[in-house]
């Protein structure tokens, strides 16, 4: 399941304001290859709110980052199938039975329902943190080979891919191969604020650099038209 070469943007809609994130969709949905939802959203309005605000969008990428016990995080993949995700996410660190029992969840549940499986991804490191934030909670740093490593053993476990920071792109697609699929937030264009992020790219270097999916947010939500500047982004790649 390879992202649309014309438009591999997920536009990051993190609010907890059930009209906004429809208004948003709305206004980006033709500038954008798909939108993502996440916990604040979810908090907010569960399930039914994602059905509302992802209608009519075929490419959701359901941001929720599960990291429990394998028997929980299943029975939570299963439900999140049936709001017919392109893309959810657990979290690396949870480990390889969490990591197999979320595939074998989306599988059996995608199967039952009769819609396409979800791709079903691990979260390495958050690209909030830096070497410091690993080592204060007893990591072994660089965090280029912690995400390498967690990227691996998603693969072992049969995921199919990883969220990573653009930084760790290169050592990712070399490790893991070129089917692999990554999806990676940490997008600024060139002069926009970095704001709660620390390891960044702009970007067209994060797509050269072998990047599946962009994950921006406040760049195209924050914006006046956030339309026009998904636009914009798009023309910087020689997307449109």
């Amino acid at each position: 399941m390879t992202p649309d070469r014309r438009n591999p943007i997920f536009a990051a809609i993190d609010t907890p304001d059930r009209d906004r994130a429809r208004d948003l969709a709305q206004r980006v949905g033709d500038a954008v290859g798909g939108i993502k939802l996440g916990l604040e959203f979810f908090n907010a309005h569960g399930p039914e709110g994602v059905r509302d605000v992802a209608s009519g969008h075929e490419n959701l990428f359901l941001d929720l980052k599960y990291h429990d016990i394998p028997n929980t995080v299943a029975g939570a993949v299963r439900a999140a199938v049936r709001l017919r995700p392109m893309i959810l996410n657990v979290h690396a660190a949870g480990g390889p039975a969490m990591m197999q029992a979320a595939r074998q969840a989306a599988a059996e549940e995608a199967a039952r329902l009769g819609v396409r499986r979800p791709l079903v991804l691990a979260v390495t490191v958050l690209t909030s943190l830096d070497d410091g934030d690993l080592e204060a909670v007893g990591q072994s740093g660089p965090i280029g080979g912690q995400v390498v490593r967690l990227a691996r053993l998603a693969r072992d476990c049969g995921l199919d891919g990883v969220v990573c920071s653009p930084l760790e792109i290169v050592a990712t697609r070399e490790a893991c191969g070129p089917d692999f699929t990554l999806v990676v937030p940490g997008i600024r264009p060139a002069g926009a604020a970095a704001g709660d992020q620390k390891r960044i790219m702009t970007p067209a270097e994060a797509l050269a650099a072998g990047a599946d999916w962009l994950v921006i947010g406040r760049p195209i939500t924050g914006a006046p038209d956030p339309a026009a500047a998904a636009r914009r982004i798009s023309a910087d790649l020689a997307l449109s």
